[in-house]
């Protein structure tokens, strides 16, 4: 009997169990329970195990007691037993038929009943004696109660001897009722687990035919909650994925193409029913008042109190349920007759605030779905607490602030008659509809405390995005917000106390909502409000240039409104005019330059509605935005401009992260060197996820570099808020051209605009045409480039552009059209003035000339920066004229191998081991990094030992000790004992793969030297 690989993913275990179940027939038969919950794969497993079985020759029957007719009880079981037997084909169901009548003729009561269940037993036994058999069940525990019961006792009683039983259903408590009887009746019960992480994402590879961005794989998780583990939950978010185009192919891999919060189960009652509920499933009244709710959270913060507190006060009393324990009145329990259901079944969730969520995300979004349900009482309470608020609003009430008691007494003394049923839409208007400055009075105070607790503006605004409650505080203000008016004395300023909090919780999606209600106060006359508008003006254009959303070209927005806003607030236009330097939106001649600043320009320009309390997050100075642009320009615009900052000189390490920033079109890098502490940060936004693609792609992190890409590419299709990332799409071709694909680099090539000028998308399309084998056009394309560029005052980044152009033509043997390369890279770093022009020269002198001392100071350099693509091009041109070229081409090689570069680079590799006559080395693993002894000898290194002090200490000679400290040097990249010194402690040699992430154990080095 061979063992059966089950095809369902992370159920092979579970497969084989039951299958073996099922051929243990005889004395070793058994009654197995498979239980888990809904869309764990119950059925799915079973009917696997049975067709495994059944290839082997194991006959295995269905008890069907859901065909069966009449009352339930034993009757019906003896029903589906005849079923049963009337498929034994031993000619012996005549003979069985009659003594099961025999029984049942004799009468009714307690003890006609027992001895049916034992006849039934012993014709069952009597059948898998002639024609061995195993009886499955599914969905037991839908079975009626007198008829589970009956089942029981059969099983646990009169069980059939020689008859295998496996059952399948949700889990079943083992406290009373016919469930606890099944459940005492199996001999295993086998629950199925939920899917591991790794299990989700095969399940999906299968199920898509394709492999799957590891995004993906999360939001699908994230998304589904307590079901993330649910083969059956996974595939129904999967189909609706299918169904409205939420997918999409990236770099060879299936990406999710909408927002997370478009997630949802099929939009089906009955699926619903099945997959986010415990049995017994939910009448329609119960769905009815969780789609209710769904439309009425809709992500905002539902509040209980949003939802009782507007009733009319003759519905006296509270209700006995876990919705009790919260501590909040249930007037009107009535009209939400599902609501405590929805809460004891844990498909909603009520925290000690009084928030109200769902368990299940994508059912949430599924529900909203669904057709909006006549419940007149249940959209009242909607539009009665929405009613409400507006007129505590209109009052004067909301500048208040008080707690939330306070609030809702309020709102008893004065409160509106229930309105008449409303449309369905009215219905989504958020029940968050509470006192703004309270929320943002709390708020601050919120953000105040997690400062001092973090110490430091950058602990604030995580990656990760903001934590639950606090996104549900800052919903609650955004939708408070909403309901003032355009002309309302407060808006100006609430409108910048709610940019001011988006801001420090790096959210530039909700300041760029703020627009329309931005556009409408600067409609109309708010005299001093003005500096309060000019300010939330500002934030609104810096978290437009986040997004990568281009504000000055004529086609990014349809409403002229935004150009004259933004023209009437300097800094705001200049804003605007840096965006195009940074590769958002087209750079054209007339794009800001930086003026010479004959004074300096006030720097402290704070966040709106920023305070003591509130903390660091300004936004950058008209001075800090002249040096950003000229960051980009010449050395002389770049002093002019760095001249006009008062309030600190910038360190060397701030101005390289500074360069490196602008060359790659980094705008959130070149902010948070130049800003500082005052910089909120980028958080999940456009320019956050490119500064963090841009470090990993420096770093030799490619692969995460592309999956940065994917967000960014991917957030952009379906969201309007978000543009495009074109620099992104640029360096992602980068990354894929250098690893040797280039078909994929061509496809995100191509989705580049020609209109688009910047140096690192001229510098992929030299690579791109020219692997392609379009060497002319691509040079006179480069040429071409390189030219408009220079003409724009655009100087960060083109040096890269002619150091392709000089490594592609010395490949190739142009020298005229090389020589003419390396002037032009000696006029650029005159004019530049950058220690990044400066490296490439260099770089290009070893190229052309055959510099071993230029190429090397260019080396030191680039790795000083960490940029470790760049090293390898240093170490390549090294191999070729350096004094050692075995060592240049072993550390080439190695770093080639940890970027995954392909062709493009192992060829160059390949041309300059055999133009020195070495050989190119192996690859070498992780796993062949350094010995034992060797990690002995850096260690004693590092404590400062001499040659001599080692070789005593290790019983060898000096030569011995210098010989091998020569081969650590070679595979290191070491230069010095120092070098070697330093790459050890920092952890240099642990991210290479040669060295263990910790320090030797005992750095005196005791021991011998093997």
């Amino acid at each position: 009997m061979q063992q059966f690989r089950s095809p369902l993913v992370g159920r092979h275990g579970e497969v084989e169990e039951v299958a073996e179940a099922f051929r243990a027939t005889g004395a070793e038969a058994r009654t197995t329970l498979v239980t888990g919950g809904a869309g764990a794969g119950k059925t799915a497993v079973v009917e696997r195990a049975r067709w495994a079985v059944v290839q082997e020759g194991v006959k295995v029957l269905r008890l069907g007691w859901e065909d069966t007719e009449g009352p339930a009880g034993t009757a019906a079981l003896a029903e589906a037993v005849h079923g049963v037997l009337a498929r034994i084909p031993d000619g012996r169901l005549p003979a069985r038929v009659t003594a099961i009548r025999r029984v049942r003729s004799r009468g009714i009561g307690p003890g006609p009943e027992v001895a049916l269940l034992s006849a039934l037993g012993e014709m069952l036994a009597d059948a898998a004696h002639h024609v061995p058999f195993a009886l499955v069940l599914d969905d037991v525990q839908r079975i009626p109660a007198p008829t589970a019961s009956a089942l029981a006792l059969l099983l646990r009683t009169f069980r059939p001897a020689g008859v295998p039983v496996v059952m399948s259903g949700r889990p079943m408590s083992p406290g009373g009722g016919t469930g606890a009887q099944l459940l005492a009746a199996a001999d295993l019960v086998r629950e199925l687990p939920p899917l591991s992480s790794a299990d989700v994402g095969e399940l999906m590879v299968r199920r898509l035919g394709r492999p799957v961005d590891l995004d993906l794989v999360r939001a699908v998780s994230r998304a589904l909650g307590p079901l993330a583990g649910s083969p059956g939950a996974v595939l129904s978010v999967l189909a609706s994925l299918e169904e409205c185009g939420g997918l999409l192919e990236l770099d060879g891999l299936v990406c999710l193409a909408v927002p997370e919060s478009a997630l949802r189960l099929t939009a089906e009652p009955a699926e619903l029913g099945r997959l986010g509920w415990p049995d017994p499933a939910p009448d329609a009244g119960t769905i009815a008042t969780a789609a209710v709710l769904a439309r009425l959270d809709g992500g905002s913060g539902l509040r209980l109190d949003d939802l009782y507190r507007a009733q009319p006060p003759d519905r006296p009393g509270r209700p006995d349920g876990p919705l009790e324990a919260v501590g909040h009145g249930l007037d009107g329990l009535e009209e939400l007759e599902g609501l405590d259901r929805l809460v004891r079944d844990r498909v909603v969730a009520v925290d000690v605030d009084g928030r109200v969520a769902f368990a299940v995300p994508a059912l949430a979004a599924a529900l909203r779905t669904l057709p909006m349900p006549d419940r007149p009482g249940v959209t009242a309470v909607a539009a009665g607490r929405a009613g409400q608020a507006e007129q505590a609003e209109q009052e004067g009430q909301d500048g208040r602030d008080g707690r939330a008691e306070q609030d809702g007494q309020d709102g008893r003394d004065g409160h509106l008659k229930t309105p008449a049923p409303v449309p369905a839409d009215a219905a989504r208007i958020p029940c968050e509809a509470v006192a703004l400055r309270r929320e943002a009075g709390a708020l601050r105070r919120e953000a105040g405390g997690l400062r001092r607790e973090a110490g430091g503006p950058s602990s604030v605004a995580a990656d990760d995005g903001v934590a639950p409650d606090r996104l549900a505080a800052l919903r609650g203000h955004r939708s408070a917000l909403r309901h003032l008016r355009p002309h309302d004395i407060r808006t100006p300023g609430g409108l910048r106390e709610s940019a001011a909090l988006s801001l420090r919780y790096t959210d530039h999606f909700a300041v760029l909502a703020l627009g329309e209600q931005l556009l409408a106060c600067l409609d109309g006359p708010h005299g001093e409000d003005r500096v309060a508008l000019d300010c939330v003006t500002r934030a609104w254009v810096l978290s437009a240039l986040h997004e990568h959303r281009p504000l000055h070209t004529d086609d990014a927005d349809p409403d002229p409104r935004y150009r004259a806003a933004v023209e009437r607030v300097p800094a705001a236009a200049e804003l605007v005019a840096l965006g195009a330097l940074y590769g958002i939106g087209p750079l054209t001649p007339t794009t800001f330059r930086p003026e010479p600043t004959a004074a300096p320009v006030p720097t402290a320009a704070p966040v709106p509605g920023a305070d003591a309390e509130a903390g660091p997050g300004a936004l950058p100075s008209l001075a800090e935005i002249r040096l950003l642009a000229a960051v980009v320009g010449s050395g002389a615009e770049f002093e002019d401009a760095r001249r006009g900052l008062p309030h600190r000189a910038l360190g060397a390490a701030d101005l390289d992260r500074l360069r490196t920033s602008a060359a790659y079109g980094d705008l959130a890098g070149a902010l948070q060197a130049l800003v500082g502490e005052r910089y909120a940060g980028a958080g999940q936004s456009a320019a956050g996820r490119y500064h963090a693609m841009v470090g990993d792609y420096l770093a030799g992190h490619w692969d995460s570099a592309l999956t940065f890409a994917r967000r960014i590419e991917t957030r952009a299709r379906f969201d309007g808020a978000a543009g495009v990332g074109q620099l992104a799409r640029a360096l992602a071709a980068e990354i894929q051209l250098m690893r040797g694909e280039y078909g994929r680099a061509r496809e995100w090539l191509d989705l580049i605009p020609e209109s688009v000028s910047h140096p690192l998308v001229a510098r992929v399309r030299l690579g791109v045409r020219y692997w392609s084998g379009q060497v002319d056009e691509a040079l006179a394309e480069a040429w071409r480039d390189e030219r408009r560029l220079r003409e724009n005052g655009h100087f960060a980044g083109v040096d890269r552009v002619l150091l392709r152009i000089v490594s592609i033509t010395v490949r190739g043997d142009r020298r005229e059209t090389t020589r003419r390369a390396l002037e032009h890279l000696e006029t650029l770093h005159e004019e530049a003035a950058s220690p990044l022009t400066h490296e490439a020269l260099l770089l290009g002198r070893g190229l052309v000339d055959g510099d071993a001392d230029s190429a090397l100071a260019a080396y030191r350099s680039v790795r000083r920066r960490g940029d470790l693509p760049l090293s390898v091009d240093c170490c390549q041109c090294l191999t070729n004229v350096g004094e050692d070229p075995l060592r240049w081409l072993d550390e080439a090689t190695r770093s080639a191998q940890s970027l995954g570069m392909g062709p493009p680079v192992r060829g160059l590799l390949a041309e300059a081991a055999t133009r020195r006559g070495v050989s190119v080395p192996r690859p070498r693993t992780a796993q062949e990094g350094l010995s034992e002894r060797d990690v002995r000898l850096i260690g004693m290194v590092s404590d400062g030992s001499t040659n001599r002090r080692i070789a005593a200490r290790l019983a060898c000679s000096e030569k011995t000790v210098e010989q091998r400290l020569t081969r650590l040097f070679q595979r290191t990249g070491c230069h010095s004992r120092v070098e070697l010194a330093a790459a050890w402690l920092d952890g240099s040699l642990a991210r290479q793969g040669l060295a263990p992430e910790a320090g030797p154990r005992g750095g005196s080095g005791d021991g011998r030297m093997p």
